[in-house]
């Protein structure tokens, strides 16, 4: 029988992540339990949080927290350090999708799309600067996209809410890297999450499938939306999140790491 190792690099590391009750948020929130950390997983929605705890191995603390809201997230911010005892690394995995052709794109829509990917970021990272600088070795970790960089049809709120990502990821990096934080950016592509997985019903009803040809991935996955495009799990990013949360990571920051399968190559 095989020996299974389990690393514990994250042992007695402070985590919070958002969006931790489904797809990459619930993969990188038990796949940090399992190397050590101490997490804290925060959700808009309850029951997707009770489905990650279920999951998980023991550690994990998780409540509700609207990412799009500024009293929601001061007062998750402040209960999840409380809780820790302090924090070393902030994940913000919590993001929307919703698409449409631009032209028919509501200001309701854009601004939803903005409020919980890029204010959202900029939210939870604020409210959690003051206790990730009093960590000798803080990091932030911002979920990006392949669609920052790369055209991606019906999709130009998100696609510039990530971009937007990207931009204040290299912000924060330069403007507290001599205080000893890090910050980098994820850009997943062809990766399974909840977002790929309702992708049938946020689609236009005359959706153009040729335009995702130049989506797919040149490596082998085991994975398929509904749309049937191909994909990785989101264990696959999870691992790189631990990476970088860990001393492995010390000397990456200020950049993105994409992680698409040569999708993009």
């Amino acid at each position: 029988m095989a020996t299974v190792i389990v690393m514990e690099r994250l042992r007695d590391r402070r985590v919070l992540v958002t969006g931790a009750g489904s797809g990459i948020g619930r993969a990188t929130t038990l796949r940090l339990l399992e190397e050590g950390a101490q997490v804290v997983g925060t959700d808009v929605s309850a029951e997707g949080l009770s489905g990650t705890q279920a999951a998980a191995p023991p550690g994990l603390t998780t409540f509700t927290m609207d990412v799009a809201d500024e009293s929601s997230v001061d007062s998750g911010v402040k209960a999840a350090v409380v809780a820790l005892g302090g924090l070393d690394v902030l994940v913000n995995a919590a993001g929307i999708l919703l698409a449409s052709h631009t032209h028919e794109t509501s200001l309701e829509s854009w601004n939803r799309v903005l409020a919980v990917n890029l204010t959202g970021t900029f939210l939870v990272t604020r409210a959690a600067l003051p206790a990730l600088l009093e960590s000798s070795a803080g990091v932030v970790v911002n979920f990006s996209s392949t669609s920052a960089s790369f055209a991606h049809p019906y999709m130009a709120a998100y696609s510039a809410s990530k971009g937007g990502i990207q931009a204040f990821t290299h912000a924060l990096a330069l403007e507290y890297g001599k205080r000893g934080l890090r910050a980098v950016s994820i850009a997943p592509g062809s990766v399974k999450s909840g977002i790929t997985d309702s992708a049938a019903s946020w689609l236009p009803s005359d959706v153009d499938f040729s335009l995702f040809g130049r989506l797919l991935p040149i490596l082998p996955t085991d994975h398929t939306t509904e749309v049937g495009n191909a994909v990785a799990g989101p264990e696959t990013v999870a691992g790189v999140v631990a990476m970088l949360a860990s001393e492995d990571g010390k000397f990456i920051t200020g950049t993105e790491i994409r992680i698409d399968g040569g999708t993009h190559t």
